[in-house]
């Protein structure tokens, strides 16, 4: 591997490379060959997890949860994430305001509408009328709950073993570094590869899928506009050009365009949620943004632990798959994208100490988040009649917006902005929005996992970075064309199962970070100075498996 490493002009460490791209191209092979086999296995596996491992994702997250407030607030809370001697290299404005475009990406344009929708037409909790004042109220608590402060604990935990083994032990720049005090040199043999490879195969089917999804609101958005339908083709050609686009940034290396294109995502995202509360129903949407605060903290408790146990549990049933379809799927996605955030948050946050990153990466966002779902949700339910004399004649029909979400969740946001002025400008700014997000995030996602790779926080070679985007964009091609017209569906059964032993890897993160905090008291020292550390820092010529020599 190590000839055929230099051969190829690669810079990485041959036995992850190879690994996991041999791995990407197996799948897609087999995809092209037996679509049918493998989307019922994937299937089947989905079922067998949600239905014996739902509550494992379910608890696991709010003891994740606990576990960073415990370290935020507990006597390891002053410890830097670098040298003693660091200090942050961002101002606070600067920080929060990047935490902030984390929380920006097609998540919240795909489900700010989609997810209050969903639930205020059809309840999950038991005894829960249809579009009653009632079912509103669980809507906002339940889409908030699934993408406010638990998901950003899922990219907390690993942010924060990143941020603390990586910058502070001066560790490679890879998934196995966090297990250093249960490994030891152990991350550089073959149990720390295998982590590095199952990670990396875990990011890629994560950002595919995200694509997938971006790709379906965009084609969406453009029937909606042009009537261009939006089945798998239009899907894959929209899916083919940003990838191109993604690709191209590579090559050219424009980093400084993609930030400011990053830059001009946010800007237009809150410009939307701006033009959302001024030409909506301003009084109502800013009362509402104050009563979801306290809907969401008084039902927070109940939803965290909530994993419908009396639902009858037995697959083809109507009830059994509701967790599995949101929470659990929620959960698994969100934690194939833990490397790729967790590592771009741990970046940011070289200098900070743990309860400053703890609490900045959990409340920032999680406080956008809430407000984006309190004027879009809250809009689109008003929308559909929510206390309206109108809606109480309808009784238990859907309305426009119900009815939409209904038959395709993509359009959901598109159909919402048929309801407020401008509605042609505004549904391509949205387009335009999801888009860019798109190609900065293959490129962004296609740079942190050759780092996963390298080992080393700068780009490795061009060539290296347009193969992961290309594989990005490839697999996410042959997740549409495997969907079909199950869509959503199918891609919520690949990312279940990818997502478990991501899952499992993430928790092990808990013990290893504890080890850290303990051994910080026993040495009283710069943990970075350490001999025993410097031995196998892969920059150490003593080092004889470390990435640079094995490449």
């Amino acid at each position: 591997m190590d000839k055929l490493a230099q051969k190829l002009g690669l810079k990485t460490d041959p036995t992850i490379f190879f690994s996991a791209a041999g791995f990407t191209i197996i799948f897609v092979i087999a995809l092209v060959l037996f679509p049918d086999p493998i989307g019922a296995a994937f299937a089947a596996g989905r079922a067998w997890i949600v239905v014996n491992l739902g509550w494992f994702f379910i608890l696991g997250v709010n003891i994740w949860l606990g576990f960073l407030i415990w370290a935020a607030t507990s006597r390891h809370g002053h410890i830097r994430l670098g040298p003693e001697d660091a200090r942050p290299e961002f101002t606070n404005a600067s920080w929060f305001a990047m935490l902030f475009a984390g929380g920006i990406g097609t998540v919240l344009m795909f489900w700010g509408v989609a997810e209050p929708i969903s639930h205020f037409s059809d309840p999950p909790l038991p005894g829960v009328d249809p579009f009653s004042q009632a079912a509103a109220q669980d809507a906002i608590s339940i889409a908030i709950y699934h993408l406010g402060l638990h998901t950003w604990t899922i990219f907390t935990l690993p942010g924060l073993a990143f941020a603390y083994f990586i910058n502070r032990y001066e560790l490679p720049v890879r998934v196995s570094s966090v297990f250093y005090p249960l490994l030891r040199d152990g991350i550089y043999g073959p149990v720390g590869k295998t982590i590095d490879v199952v990670a990396i195969l875990g990011t890629l089917f994560g950002v595919a899928v995200s694509l997938g999804l971006g790709s379906s609101q965009i084609a969406a958005g453009m029937d909606a506009l042009f009537g261009t339908g939006d089945g798998a083709f239009v899907q894959v050609v929209i899916l083919t050009i940003l990838t191109a686009v993604a690709i191209t940034s590579i090559v050219a290396g424009l980093d400084k365009g993609v930030k400011l294109l990053s830059n001009l995502n946010i800007g237009m995202a809150v410009g939307l949620m701006i033009f959302v509360l001024v030409c909506g129903s301003t009084l109502f949407l800013l009362r509402g943004v104050v009563e979801t605060f306290g809907l969401y903290f008084a039902n927070l408790p109940r939803l965290a632990f909530w994993n419908d146990m009396l639902a009858d549990q037995t697959p083809d049933t109507d009830d059994w798959d509701w967790q599995g379809s949101w929470t659990v799927f929620y959960w698994a996605w969100t934690v194939t994208w833990s490397p790729f955030i967790g590592l771009f948050v741990a970046r940011i946050s070289r200098g900070r100490t743990i309860r400053e990153f703890v609490l900045g990466v959990l409340l920032a966002p999680s406080l956008f988040t809430l407000i984006w779902f309190a004027i879009f949700g809250w809009q689109a339910m008003q929308f559909d009649g929510l206390g309206s004399a109108a809606r109480a004649a309808m009784g238990d029909e859907a309305g426009e917006l119900s009815a939409a979400v209904a038959e395709s969740v993509p359009l959901a946001m598109f159909a919402f902005f048929e309801n407020l002025p401008l509605t042609g400008l505004v549904q391509g700014v949205a387009i335009l929005v999801v888009a860019i997000f798109f190609a900065t995030s293959s490129d962004s996602a296609s740079l942190v996992v050759d780092m996963l790779c390298t080992g080393k926080p700068t780009p490795g070679p061009v060539r290296q970075r347009v193969f992961w985007g290309a594989a990005e964009g490839l697999v996410a091609a042959m997740l549409i064309i495997l969907a079909g017209e199950a869509g959503l569906t199918a891609l919520q059964q690949v990312i279940t199962v990818v997502g478990l032993p991501i899952f499992v890897l993430v928790s092990m993160m808990i013990p290893s970070l504890i080890l850290g905090f303990a051994q910080e008291e026993i040495d009283h020292i710069n943990i970075g100075t350490r001999p025993e550390l410097q031995e196998f820092h892969p920059e150490n010529d003593k080092d004889p498996q470390s990435a640079d020599r094995s490449a």
